[in-house]
C-alpha cells in the first residue's frame, strides 16, 4: 500500500528539526508559534462541531458506547499491560510514548473512510468518531494525569490547567462563536484543512527541535523502533480482532460491525500531537513517535481490510434497530 504523503511530510519535518533544529531566540519564536497553532486547532474543532447534530447521535448511544469503550478503556488496558515489556524490550520513554498513544481519541475520516470502502454504517462512524474526539479533549488529559503523572514522562498538574488554557477553553471559544462563524468554517473547509495540516507540522518540528537539543535521540536505536513497530503491530491485530468478534458478540449487525471496527481500533494523529506537545513539552519527540508509527500502520492494514469486506457477498437488508443510518452528521479533522 502507498504511503499517506502527509506521513512523508512529517518525516520531512523530523529531518529538518534534525538538520536544522529551533535554538535560543528561534526555539523561543517556535514555541510560541507553536502554542497559538495548537489553540487555533481546537478553536476549529470547536467552531466545527455542531451541537445538536452530536445529540441526534445519542441515539446510536450503544454503538457510541462500544466504540468509546474500546477507544478509552481497552486500549488503555493493554498499553498498561506492555509496560512488563521495559526494559527488555522498550526503553521507559518509548513506552511512555505507546502508553499515551493508547490514551488519544479515535480518528474521523479515515474511519469513515474505510466503513464506506467496506459498506458499512458510515453515518454511525461520522457520529462515533466526532463523540472521541470531543470526549478526548478532557478524558485524554485525565487518564494521562491518572497513567503517566508518576513515570516521569514529563506530565505535571501544571500540565493540566495547560491543557484547560490552551484545549479547552480555545474549543469552547468556537462552541460559543460557531453561532457566527460555523458558516465560514463550513464553507472554507478544504482551505482551513490546510491550516489544521501546516499547523500540526509546526508543532512536530518544535517538539523534535527540542528532542534534538536536549540530545533525547541517543536514547532510542534502530533495534528499539524495530521492536516498537512489532509491539504496535501486535497491538493494532488484538485491537482488530476484539472490535470485530466484540461487535459480533454484542448482537450487533454487519455495518455497524464494520463502523465499530474502523472507528474503535484507530488513534488520531490531529488529535494527539497537541496534546502530546502540551502534556510533555521538552519530551514530547519520544512521546509522539509512537503515535506516528502507529497512524501509518493502521492507515496500511485497515485499507486491506476495507477493501476485503467490500468484496463480502451484499448482506440482506438488516432489521436491527441498531443499524438504522442515522443523517445530519458531521464531523471533524481526526
Amino acid at each position: 500500500m502507498p504511503i499517506d504523503p502527509y506521513i512523508l511530510l512529517l518525516l520531512g519535518t523530523v529531518g529538518l528539526a534534525a538538520l536544522l533544529p529551533a535554538r535560543g531566540t528561534a526555539a523561543d519564536v517556535a514555541s510560541g508559534a507553536s502554542t497559538a497553532a495548537i489553540a487555533f486547532l481546537f478553536f476549529l474543532y470547536g467552531a466545527r462541531l455542531s451541537t445538536r447534530e452530536a445529540l441526534d447521535g445519542l441515539k446510536h448511544w450503544r454503538l457510541h458506547i462500544t466504540v468509546l469503550a474500546c477507544t478509552f478503556v481497552v486500549f488503555p488496558v493493554l498499553g498498561l499491560a506492555a509496560r512488563g515489556l521495559v526494559p527488555e524490550v522498550l526503553t521507559d520513554p518509548l513506552y511512555q510514548g505507546l502508553l499515551f498513544l493508547t490514551l488519544v481519541p479515535s480518528t474521523v475520516q479515515s474511519s469513515i473512510a474505510f466503513t464506506s470502502i467496506a459498506r458499512g454504517n458510515v453515518p454511525a462512524a461520522i457520529c462515533a468518531g466526532s463523540f472521541s474526539s470531543l470526549a478526548g479533549i478532557v478524558v485524554t488529559p485525565l487518564l494521562a494525569a491518572a497513567l503517566l503523572g508518576g513515570t516521569g514522562g514529563g506530565f505535571s498538574a501544571d500540565s493540566l490547567v495547560q491543557i484547560v488554557l490552551k484545549l479547552l477553553v480555545p474549543f469552547a471559544a468556537g462552541q460559543v462563536l460557531r453561532r457566527w462563524i460555523g458558516g465560514f468554517v463550513t464553507r472554507h473547509k478544504k482551505v482551513l484543512g490546510y491550516v489544521d495540516r501546516g499547523s500540526i507540522l509546526l508543532v512536530v518540528y518544535t517538539a523534535f527541535s527540542e528532542g534534538m537539543v536536549q540530545g533525547i535521540w541517543t536514547q532510542v536505536g534502530v533495534g528499539r523502533l524495530g521492536a516498537l513497530m512489532v509491539v504496535e503491530a501486535v497491538l493494532l491485530a488484538v485491537m482488530l480482532t476484539l472490535t470485530w468478534y466484540g461487535a459480533k458478540a454484542l448482537r450487533f449487525g454487519r455495518a455497524d460491525r464494520i463502523a465499530i471496527q474502523f472507528a474503535g481500533s484507530k488513534k488520531s494523529l490531529a488529535s494527539g500531537l497537541p496534546m502530546a506537545s502540551v502534556l510533555f513539552g521538552a519530551h514530547a519527540s519520544l512521546a509522539v513517535l509512537p503515535l506516528m508509527l502507529f497512524h501509518q500502520m493502521q492507515l496500511m492494514v485497515c485499507a486491506v481490510i476495507a477493501k476485503r469486506r467490500a468484496r463480502d457477498p451484499r448482506p440482506e437488508p438488516e432489521r436491527d434497530q441498531f443499524t438504522q443510518p442515522l443523517t445530519g452528521i458531521s464531523g471533524t479533522d481526526g
